[in-house]
């Protein structure tokens, strides 16, 4: 078969209809600007700059698009209730915001939670890390798994889904733990609680990862199983790389200065050991997990931002079933 129709023929079979910056932008329509350039500088992540021309031209037609869907959820769980005869909570909607280490998750979901929460109804949003479901260190040492964190089975799968369990049927008062990235593990006794909210955002690397299904059929549940809408921040792995270690470069000169951060020790190393420690970090874990947990999972997302060396959002793929 001639190459150009069998590239043709893939393209039309795409899930996805994908946009350039230009084109999405203009899906923005009449949805007002409610973040100011002060506000938008605040909620960037470190090494991962976010102008209030990115959140016009992709955050504010991704809002408005996420209106339209949570309309359309609501209408249909009242639409499911009314037929089964039942007058049940109010079940939030739950947007799943995916990728790799250094990509940009957590500006990523701030900026969605504070563009959302200013929506004309002002609904409640929340906003989880699955940071706080890992296994503790002591856990995972006695598991052979520190050089695992991060992935799958890291995390107690468990507790994460019995918490979306819970925030899906309306619950109240639900507890999550919370992880310290200045500790690096996870705070014994310390939780945060999401109270009933209207949209609940769960951001982590690895939300979208299925399992293998069991061979008996039995109903087996996976973390995106609850989402209403999952985002995946994709980007070139060289660039991964380069912000990676950008980042644990800065952290040198800031947080690990403190005597009682997790990761001081490299403080004291020279700038040759440091940058030669963060690729080694980067190669043995952080792109392992990327390339054999994290990755194979981008296609499951219903929107796909990818950016460009600048941090920018160059490409928007949204799925079309």
């Amino acid at each position: 078969m001639d190459q150009t129709v069998e590239l043709k023929r893939d393209m039309d079979l795409s899930p996805y209809r994908v946009f350039t910056e230009r084109e999405w932008a203009r899906l923005r329509a009449d949805t007002p600007m409610t973040l100011t350039g002060a506000e938008v500088a605040q909620l960037q992540g470190l090494n991962d700059p976010m102008s209030i021309e990115q959140v016009e031209k992709i955050y504010l037609p991704l809002s408005r698009l996420l209106a339209f869907y949570a309309e359309a959820t609501v209408g249909l769980h009242q639409a499911t209730q009314e037929f089964l005869g039942i007058r049940d909570r109010k079940t939030p909607f739950i947007i799943g915001v995916a990728g790799s280490v250094s990509v940009g998750k957590s500006t990523t979901s701030r900026v969605l939670r504070e563009l959302l929460a200013r929506w004309p109804a002002s609904p409640k949003v929340d906003l989880v890390t699955t940071d706080g479901f890992l296994y503790p260190n002591a856990v995972l040492e006695a598991e052979g798994l520190m050089q695992k964190k991060g992935f799958p089975e890291s995390f107690d799968r468990p507790r994460l889904l019995k918490f979306l369990s819970d925030i899906k049927a309306g619950r109240r008062n639900v507890r999550a733990p919370i992880y310290s990235h200045f500790y690096y593990d996870v705070m014994p006794g310390h939780t945060v609680t999401v109270d009933n909210p209207d949209i609940l955002i769960v951001e982590g690397l690895n939300v979208l990862q299925t399992r293998e299904l069991p061979k008996d059929g039995r109903a087996v549940p996976f973390v995106s199983d609850f989402f209403d809408f999952s985002v995946y921040i994709d980007a070139d792995e060289k660039l991964l790389l380069n912000w990676y270690v950008e980042r644990f470069m800065r952290l040198r000169e800031t947080a690990f200065r403190d005597p009682g951060s997790y990761f001081h020790k490299y403080s004291r190393i020279n700038d040759k050991e440091a940058l030669a420690t963060a690729h080694q970090i980067w190669s043995q874990i952080n792109l392992v997990n990327l390339r054999d947990n994290i990755l194979p999972t981008r296609p499951r997302a219903d929107l796909i931002l990818t950016k460009d060396a600048s941090h920018k959002i160059a490409k928007v793929a949204l799925r079309k079933v």
